[in-house]
């Protein structure tokens, strides 16, 4: 089996463009709501659901913690919906995604998320479950629910993608 090394990047707009959206307050549309005294950072992420019988999600997830070195043995992907991720407490987390490479994830990337950043990643998007940093965290997971089988796993047999820091 062999061990391949994740760099850990910041997480931006930019960079995780190809995955889904970044939920942060920076450089939104803000609006001024409820008689002037709630300021709403306006349409953050693009909630994508498919299914005749499909349904938002609102859950909260409480993760444990990882501390590196962190091994990569499989990533999951959700093809009827996109699934969002916002921390509730302050505290960074990480998030691995990979590319389609022929219905199997291609080559990991990791994002070091601030805390006060959130992901949605988009519809059919390979990425590993949740990975808290520090200790256990919660988070507010926005997703599908209804009929149909959301989830699909993919379990890496050749080689173990390894996170040494970030």
């Amino acid at each position: 089996m062999t061990i391949a090394s994740i760099d850990v990047r910041p997480l931006t707009k930019a960079a995780f463009a190809p995955f889904g959206d970044v939920i942060e307050t920076e450089g939104a549309e803000l609006r001024i709501i409820n008689n002037g005294t709630t300021e709403r950072f306006h349409d953050l992420a693009t909630i994508d659901v498919a299914g005749d019988k499909a349904r938002v999600l609102v859950n909260i997830f409480r993760g444990m913690a990882f501390t590196p070195p962190i091994d990569i043995r499989m990533l999951e992907r959700h093809p009827l919906g996109s699934q969002a991720f916002m921390p509730l407490q302050n505290r960074p987390f990480l998030v691995v995604v990979a590319e389609d490479a022929g219905g199997r994830p291609g080559h990991p990337v990791a994002f070091l998320c601030k805390a006060n950043q959130g992901v949605n990643y988009g519809r059919n998007v390979w990425h590993h479950p949740l990975i808290s940093l520090e200790e256990a965290s919660d988070f507010l997971v926005i997703d599908r629910g209804g009929e149909g089988d959301n989830l699909e796993e993919f379990f890496f047999d050749d080689v173990v993608y390894r996170i040494e820091e970030f």
